[in-house]
Formats: C-alpha cells, structure tokens, sequence
C-alpha cells in the first residue's frame, strides 16, 4: 500500500509539472489566436509579444491560461489531449484501420522482435566465444564496444541503403537496426555472467574431471542467466528503439515511426505525443513478460528471486 501512494504521488507530481509547463511553452499561440479573435492581449502587438518572455506574458494574461491547455496544434500537449488521442486511435479504431495505434505498434514490433532475437543469438554466441577464448577476447570485444559509438541515426540511412541496393527490402532493414542495438548489452551481459562463477567453483568440476563443455552448460550457463535476463531487458527496449528509428528514413507509411513522422510533417504534436506514449507502454510491456520470464526460470532453478 505504501509502495501504490509513492507511485501515485509521484505520477500526481509528474502530471501537475506537465500542466505547469503548458501554460508558458503555449500561451504565445493562445495569445495570437485571441487577438485575431478580436481580445484584447497584452502587449498588443505580435512583435512586443515576441520580444516579451513566456512568463511575463502569463503574467499579464491570467486570463488566457485556460486556453493553453485546449489548444488544437500546441507545442506541448496537455496530459489530458494526449490521453483522449491515446484512446481515439486505439479503443474507437478498429485494429486494421491505418488511423490506430494498435495497426502500427503490431508493424514496429514485428520488426523489433525480429532484430532482438537477431541481436540476442548473435550477442550470445559472441559471449561465449569470447569467454573461451582469448583471441576473441582480445579481438572482437574493443570492436564490438567501438560499434556502439557511431549514433544509430546517421547509421541507420547507411544500412538502409546498402541493403537496399542489394533488393533487401520490407521488415530486414528495420530489424537489422534493431539487432545493432540490441546485440550489445547482451554480449556485455552475457560475458559478464558467463564469467561470474567463482575459482573455486572452476576447480572443483575439474576434480570431478568436466571437460570445458559440461562446465558451461552445468555451471557457467546457469549462472549467467540473471545477468542474461537484466540485459535482455535493456536489449529489448533498445531494439524497439531501432526499429522506429529504421522506420524514419524509409519514409514507412506503418509503424510508431511513421506516426511520428507524419505527426511533424502537419504539426500534429498531440499525434506525435500520443505515439511517443504508444511506444513507451509497448516497451514497458514487452519488459514485463521479459520479467515474467525471468521469475519462472530462476524460480524453476530454485533461485529466490
């Protein structure tokens, strides 16, 4: 019960800054919108507006701070007209209709899950190369941390394009993206639980003489799955994120990406803010059931999670 106030408190915290935030980041469109309404603003004119800060004007038009919260393309939404969108393009839209959200979180996750198990096998299958060797080691690792400096927006158009011009099209491009991103926090995670049994532990499968493959799968592999499981996690979120990222320079007309993408083409903010949400719950579910997974499997080891 004390854990449910914390959380409500906080959310109420959170929604009171965001209404705060409304009124100066709008009240500038509001004002405009009422002068050519025929209202009487202050400073009367658009240039002394502009030259006056957001605070100031607020304070000068008390009367306008209602209108920040209901405008029609504001710059920043209020919460309310987020969820109302969130509800109008997934409850009162069928699934298969182009205007829902659900339509388009079931294309990016396709691709999203698609470039995490792309990445997660990959990231795995360098974990244990790495951990048994140390050419690998001392070869591949600096290159697979080296990787993730380059930002995955100017990669992104370059994957896509080499792909492209080799007849790869569709779902690939997108869940190649996602698998860039994903595949690192698995090996780093990977490697480190692989690595987490202790000496004494190594030496004593070697009194019972294991050879090097019974030692990974009856001690090595069951110790790294919680370290598999929290980078699993961070992957998983990380692919979803690639996926919408591969959807923006394709020009994709499905997807959380090209909702965004149409969004601020026709200065929709509430559109773009309500796929921003869409995307944000799909990854906090898809970290649950990742969550939910993990609690069975410990618990079916017979560790206390």
């Amino acid at each position: 019960m004390k854990s449910l106030v914390a959380v409500l408190t906080v959310l109420t915290a959170i929604v009171a800054l965001w209404y705060a935030a409304c009124v100066p980041m709008n009240i500038k469109g509001v004002l405009d919108a009422a002068e050519r309404a025929g209202s009487e603003v202050t400073p009367a004119t658009p240039k002394m507006r502009r030259d006056m800060s957001a605070f100031g004007l607020v304070a000068n038009n008390t009367f306008a701070i209602g209108e920040t919260w209901a405008q029609e393309r504001p710059r920043l939404p209020a919460p309310h007209q987020v969820a109302v969108e969130l509800w109008a393009s997934t409850v009162e839209k069928k699934i298969t209709s182009k205007r829902s959200l659900i339509y388009h979180a079931q294309v990016t996750l396709s691709a999203t899950l698609l470039g995490f198990a792309i990445g997660t096998g990959l990231g795995i299958l360098l974990a244990v190369g790495i951990v048994h060797s140390r050419v690998m080691d001392m070869s591949v690792m600096p290159w697979a941390i080296v990787s993730q400096t380059i930002p995955i927006i100017a990669l992104a158009p370059m994957i896509i394009v080499v792909l492209y011009s080799i007849g790869v099209q569709g779902i690939i491009p997108k869940a190649v993206i996602s698998a860039y991103l994903s595949f690192f926090p698995v090996v780093v995670g990977m490697v480190k639980g692989l690595r987490s049994p202790e000496s004494m532990q190594l030496d004593l499968l070697k009194t019972y003489s294991a050879n090097t493959s019974q030692g990974f799968w009856k001690l090595r592999l069951p110790s790294s799955l919680p370290y598999l499981f929290a980078s699993l996690k961070i992957g998983i979120a990380a692919s979803l994120v690639g996926a919408i990222v591969g959807e923006l320079p394709t020009g994709a007309v499905a997807g959380l990406g090209a909702r965004l993408l149409a969004g601020s083409y026709y200065g929709q903010t509430v559109q773009i803010w309500s796929a921003l949400f869409a995307a944000a719950i799909l990854a906090a579910a898809l970290v649950s059931l990742l969550g939910v997974m993990e609690k069975l499997v410990l618990k079916r080891m017979g560790v206390r999670v």
